[in-house]
């Protein structure tokens, strides 16, 4: 979706509500209550921080305040019906619902509901049911558009912001997949990891490099990121639509347990990315599940030493019927900074 105004990369919100709509027909229900707000954008591309949406066979129903009267219109269009409150969303849901034909059993985000408004749907005085649901929304969206779009997209336009903070780790500090951000100066011959992201409009990107800093590369520096990289590139060629998520694990992770390092890659392979950095699906070994063509994921294989550092490489790539294709156009080379 675009920003205020913008138009959308593609439009396919309209595909997308009716893949909805035809998920709800085989679970047998009427009507989704879509509370999350990536959820929204990706079906309507409504961008604002208030919102809900309700999406039935006849239709679709935006509910947001005042500040997101223009916005809301121009993001939306004729897509969803758009209702703007001048009080609490969910008190004008509930007074639109009786005019919305045939819909009584509604759908509604467990995971993302909080308990003060799932005791609103709890009240036995409403007529309709309320069913609690999971990833509904979240299944479509592991499915991506073309990559194309996205490539283009990322390349165009500037970062609407940072999908997570970006980590900076030097020496030691390498060694902690997550490290947060410390004091330590970074000194001449350090390995230093840097793991970041941006945002075009709405969808993230997630990239890891592994740097030596003024100083020629060590040769355990150099072999330790020969082994990440060899591990990448093994999933990278193995890597297809159809393969489970934890045979895609496997690629990298057999070749770091051959060198012996099995047990310093302690975090799964990759994750998808789109409207939130970390979404479906998961390249893990403990997921069974087939991969579908078209997903975004990243790849990004670590061996991270205690006491001594660090060596992650995260590319984005989608997943086809034949392979792998890789967005991510950044040397993965072990590179001498300063």
């Amino acid at each position: 979706a675009g920003g205020p105004g913008r138009p959308l990369m593609a439009d396919r919100r309209p595909e997308r509500l009716e893949a909805l709509r035809r998920k709800l027909a085989v679970s047998g229900l009427d009507a989704l209550l879509v509370s999350s707000l990536p959820n929204i954008r990706y079906l309507t591309g409504f961008s604002g921080s208030s919102a809900l949406l309700l999406v039935s066979a006849g239709g679709a129903l935006l509910i947001s305040d005042f500040r997101y009267k223009t916005q809301a219109a121009q993001e939306v269009g004729d897509l969803a019906r758009v209702a703007i409150n001048g009080g609490s969303a969910w008190e004008l849901l509930f007074t639109l619902l009786p005019k919305l034909p045939r819909v009584t059993a509604v759908g509604f985000e467990s995971h993302i509901l909080t308990a003060r408004d799932a005791e609103r749907l709890a009240d036995p005085s409403r007529p309709w049911r309320f069913l609690a649901t999971t990833d509904i929304v979240e299944g479509l969206r592991a499915v991506k558009a073309p990559a194309a779009l996205l490539e283009s997209a990322l390349r165009r336009g500037g970062s609407e912001g940072y999908p997570f903070p970006t980590m900076v780790a030097s020496g030691p500090r390498s060694a902690l997949p997550h490290a947060r951000t410390s004091e330590r100066v970074v000194a001449p011959g350090d390995v230093l990891l840097l793991d970041f992201g941006a945002i075009v409009d709405g969808y993230c990107s997630d990239v890891t490099r592994t740097f030596v800093v003024g100083a020629a590369p060590t040769a355990r520096q150099a072999e330790i990121h020969a082994l990440v990289r060899a591990a990448q590139r093994s999933a990278l060629d193995g890597a297809r639509a159809g393969l489970t998520g934890r045979q895609i694990d496997a690629l990298a992770r057999e070749v770091i347990a051959a060198a012996g390092h099995g047990e310093a890659f302690g975090h799964s392979l990759g994750h998808g990315v789109g409207l939130e950095v970390h979404e479906a699906p998961r390249l893990a070994k403990s997921v069974e599940d087939a991969m579908p063509a078209a997903v975004v994921v990243t790849v990004e294989p670590g061996v991270y030493l205690e006491g001594w550092g660090g060596v992650r490489i995260e590319d984005e790539v989608v997943l086809r019927d034949g392979g792998a294709e890789l967005l991510t156009e950044f040397p993965r080379e072990l590179v001498r900074l300063g």
